[in-house]
C-alpha cells in the first residue's frame, strides 16, 4: 500500500508561484497555437460553432494539461532541491540543468536527426525547456521550498 509519507513536503506558496512561472513559460512556446485559435474565434459567426471547432478542442487541451503538467514539474523540482538540500543559486543551477539534460536532450537529439526539425525550432524549444527547469529551480531556491526553515 503507497503512503503519501514518502513524498518530501514542499511549501505551497513555491507550489503555486512555480507553477505559475513554467505555466507563463509554456505559454509563450505555445503562442503560435493560441492565435490560430483566435483568429478562429474571431472568423466564427456564432459562440456555439467555435465551441465546437477543432481548434476549441486544442486549445483546452493544451491548456489543461500544461498547467496539470507545471504543477508536477514545480513540486517534482522542489522535491528535488529539498532532497538534496541546495540551498544555493549555484548548486540550484547545476540541478536544474540536470534536470534539462535528463528530460529534454533526448527529444531534441531526436528531432535533429529523425525528424530533421529545424534549428531555429530546436533553439526555441532547447531556450524553453532550459528556462522551464533550470530557471524554475533558481526561481524556487530564490523563494524558498522547504515548508519549515532549519
Amino acid at each position: 500500500m503507497a503512503s503519501i509519507h514518502y513524498l518530501p513536503p514542499v511549501k505551497p506558496s513555491a507550489i503555486a508561484l512555480g507553477t505559475a512561472f513554467t505555466y507563463a513559460t509554456s505559454l509563450a512556446v505555445m503562442a503560435p497555437l493560441f492565435g490560430e485559435t483566435y483568429r478562429k474565434v474571431k472568423s466564427s459567426s456564432s459562440r456555439e460553432e467555435f465551441l465546437h471547432s477543432k481548434e476549441a478542442t486544442s486549445a483546452a487541451t493544451a491548456y489543461g494539461s500544461t498547467l496539470v503538467g507545471s504543477a508536477i514539474q514545480t513540486y517534482g523540482v522542489a522535491a528535488l532541491l529539498n532532497a538534496t538540500g541546495t540551498l544555493s543559486y549555484k548548486g540550484a543551477a547545476y540541478l536544474g540543468a540536470l534536470v534539462f539534460a535528463a528530460t529534454s536532450i533526448p527529444g531534441l537529439v531526436t528531432g535533429f536527426f529523425q525528424e530533421r526539425r529545424s534549428a531555429e525550432y530546436l533553439a526555441v524549444k532547447a531556450t524553453a525547456a532550459l528556462v522551464e527547469t533550470a530557471g524554475l529551480s533558481v526561481f524556487l531556491t530564490w523563494w524558498g521550498t522547504r515548508p519549515m526553515p532549519f
